[in-house]
């Protein structure tokens, strides 16, 4: 990696550290201007301002989550501030990305960001780097910052984040948010030295998810969809919770490397009550109570893989940079299956073809996409039956101890004077039908195999790239 790939923080006022016990300097002229609505707030002051200015906060992420969380961190002054993203913009980003713009489509985050935040606030010093965060980069890029804000939406990438946090005693603000709903949690603050149990240091993210979801639940933004204030509302909620942290120097780490030795003050802070805050979106309940619901987590866990009893022996910051733990393996995606065999797979311009000559003749055609994918545009005659109310139905029928009659929708089966006539399903990518095409024959729907019931490959994305490209594939 070239240093321009990986930059370090300019030295600040006092030094490389950038930290300053007495924080004497007088404010400039502009600052006190800029700053002032802040610094009447009580708690903050001119004190809490000046640590704020000598405070370096590394964001990782310059999404739907780091772009609200960066313009308020910058706003408030904070003195260096990191930002990290692999990603170029894209017009999709526009809707909740609100630090990039139409005008700078194509070009990296980092740097659509940073122009973003200059305008904003020119005084900090924004660092950019536009490489992803991995195993063998984010301790030397995280030891150079005060404080962590992950922003970025992956299980593999955080369970990363969090453990650096430990090994270099950083404090953590992470949040994540899908669809219509976002969480937020601050974890290992004040931070604490690996290993150090007693039931009162905060916990870090493996304290609070030891396993990561399931597979099947883990789908991006562009799979299951976001809504952009929702998303926004943590990246900003991310920002008043690490602007706090810093203005009460609950941040402040060792001068040295983690050791047995806890960070100045920790001994004597009380402990806050780790809380992982929830918040939901109900778009169907029109106007109402806002929905936020406070968990309260546990400190930190004795068996903690990270920053446990015997977590020294197991983690460590060599071991990370070496492949271990194996963070993607860890988090594992689901193979995708192709469990069929050819003959119940039809490719979408076969399909198409087939249809258009008249060899197939009378069918029914299943889309298994959300109604909300379905909306913007399906093949002429195809049915809807979600995915996810396919598998509700399917269940309900096997505890019932019923067959597969009525696993599809009244009035489908009765398309043509047969009832055998060929079941074909697409999806949106090529792998739901396949799994829902083993449901159907499962539930006997097939007649013992009188019945053909064949998916079509690669769903509608292929639709859109064999047949129609003008099909408005989302």
């Amino acid at each position: 990696m070239t240093n321009r790939d990986h930059p370090t923080p300019q030295e600040g006022p006092n030094g490389a550290n950038g930290h300053s016990e007495g924080r004497d300097r007088r404010l400039t002229e502009e600052e006190f201007e800029r700053y002032s609505r802040q610094m009447i707030v009580p708690g903050v002051g001119r004190e809490g301002q000046l640590r704020l200015i000598y405070s370096r906060v590394l964001i990782i992420g310059a999404g739907g989550l780091g772009c609200p969380a960066a313009q308020y961190v910058a706003g408030a002054g904070v003195g260096t501030i990191g930002i990290i993203d692999g990603d170029v913009v894209e017009i999709s980003n526009l809707h909740r990305q609100v630090g990039h713009a139409t005008s700078r489509l194509g070009m990296k985050k980092v740097g659509s960001l940073i122009a973003h935040l200059r305008d904003i606030n020119p005084l900090p010093t924004y660092v950019p780097y536009t490489v992803p965060i991995t195993p063998s980069n984010a301790a030397d890029i995280i030891s150079n910052y005060d404080l962590v804000m992950d922003c970025t939406d992956n299980p593999a990438t955080r369970y990363l984040i969090s453990d650096i946090c430990v090994l270099l005693c950083k404090p953590l603000v992470s949040a994540a948010s899908v669809q219509k709903s976002g969480q937020l949690i601050v974890l290992n603050c004040p931070p604490t030295p690996q290993g150090r149990i007693d039931g009162k240091y905060a916990p870090c993210y493996r304290c609070c998810f030891k396993k990561p979801p399931p597979p099947s639940s883990m789908v991006s933004c562009g799979e299951a969809g976001i809504v952009g204030p929702v998303v926004g509302l943590m990246g900003v909620a991310q920002a008043g919770e690490a602007i706090k942290i810093l203005i009460s120097s609950l941040h402040l780490p060792p001068s040295t490397p983690p050791s047995s030795t806890p960070p100045p003050d920790t001994e004597n802070q009380n402990l806050i009550q780790p809380t992982l805050l929830i918040y939901t979106y109900d778009l169907s309940s029109g106007i109402g109570p806002y929905s936020f619901r406070a968990l309260k987590m546990s400190p930190r866990k004795k068996t903690c893989f990270a920053c446990g009893e015997d977590s020294p022996s197991r983690l460590t910051l060599e071991g990370i940079k070496s492949g271990t733990p194996n963070y993607e393996q860890f988090c594992s995606l689901p193979t995708p299956k192709h469990n069929l065999p050819a003959e119940e797979r039809i490719t979408a311009s076969a399909y198409n073809e087939k249809r258009q000559k008249g060899e197939i003749g009378a069918h029914v055609l299943i889309d298994t996409r959300e109604k909300e994918h379905f909306s913007f545009g399906s093949i002429d005659g195809a049915v809807n039956v979600p995915f996810g109310r396919l598998l509700m139905k399917a269940a309900e029928i096997k505890r019932g101890g019923g067959d597969g009659k009525g696993v599809l929708p009244e009035g489908v089966d009765g398309k043509s004077e047969s009832e055998d006539v060929p079941i074909f399903v697409v999806c949106r990518r090529g792998l739901d039908s396949q799994e829902a095409v083993e449901k159907l024959k499962e539930l006997g729907v097939d007649k013992g195999g009188k019945r053909r019931i064949m998916d079509i490959v690669g769903g509608m994305k292929a639709w859109k790239e064999e047949v129609d490209p003008s099909f408005p594939f989302v």
